[in-house]
């Protein structure tokens, strides 16, 4: 079967087509934030409707850069993009392709990819963060994707860190993603992450508050393993090797809670991966 796997991120949407789990097209296009919802929709059913023309469509997944019901199957909001509220987009990719639709957001997606393909095969109750535009949280238990009552489980970004911090685009003060994402790093220090991570100095900093956030993580869920996805993640050594020593040095001394935290496997694609998963498993 032929499946389409969307990634709505925040400064980006990815397409890919699998042929069984096999992917055989990807193309990505830059979000333009003025537009909003309404522009990226006029791409992406303007992209699919040309792919349509060469290839079969059976199923499609979708992670959506933001928190989304996953009971309705709806879009809840983006914070950095705007006209997604209450959104039906699996409604409108539905009409627009006549094959059964999927969703969930992408960071629950990103878990899921790494647990079936990537970092995290053999490795459960496994963290999957998204460290990008924004962040982002999933939790992938034996049984699945954990989603908790609300969908809302994973949703790490929003955790205080700071609470004396500035205000996030939440509403709330010092949260995880104010602290720690690109979108802020570039506003807060004028250069975009990937420049600033090349700064030691920086880096040695940064990592204090990103060790903050993943510090609760661990200690609330012991995963057997962490696994960072998104751009800043692309940093590698020179972000992964000073974190682990910042982990171990704020964790609880008593704790024996295992730091295995790694580069997502699959760049760019774990959300595309496990927007696949998502339309396999569906019935």
């Amino acid at each position: 079967m032929n499946t389409l796997a969307i990634d709505i991120g925040g400064t980006k949407f990815t397409v890919a087509l699998f042929e069984g789990e096999r992917m055989v097209r990807r193309e990505s296009r830059a979000t333009n934030r003025e537009g909003g919802r309404v522009w990226m929709m006029e791409q992406l059913l303007s992209l699919i409707a040309a792919w349509r023309t060469t290839a079969s469509i059976d199923r499609c997944g979708i992670g959506f850069g933001g928190p989304v019901d996953y009971c309705a199957q709806r879009v809840t909001l983006s914070t950095h993009v705007g006209g997604w509220e209450n959104f039906d987009l699996v409604g409108e990719i539905r009409g627009a392709l006549g094959v059964p639709v999927i969703m969930d957001n992408d960071a629950n997606a990103g878990a899921l990819g790494e647990a079936c393909y990537g970092a995290a095969v053999n490795c459960r109750p496994m963290f999957y963060m998204t460290l990008s535009t924004g962040i982002g949280g999933g939790i992938v238990t034996e049984t699945g994707v954990y989603r908790g009552a609300d969908s809302y489980a994973g949703e790490i970004g929003h955790l205080t860190i700071r609470p004396d911090g500035p205000d996030c685009l939440c509403g709330a003060k010092g949260c995880f993603e104010r602290m720690c994402c690109g979108l802020w790093l570039e506003r807060d220090h004028g250069k975009p992450a990937k420049e600033l991570l090349t700064d030691p100095e920086f880096v040695a900093r940064y990592v204090v508050d990103l060790a903050l956030g993943l510090k609760a993580c661990i200690m609330l869920l012991n995963p057997v393993r962490i696994v960072i996805g998104g751009g800043i993640a692309k940093a590698g050594d020179a972000l992964f090797e000073p974190l682990r020593k910042e982990l171990r040095r704020q964790i609880t001394n008593w704790s024996r809670a295992r730091i295995d935290v790694v580069p997502a496997a699959l760049g760019d694609d774990s959300v595309l991966y496990g927007a696949l998963a998502l339309a396999m498993e569906k019935k």
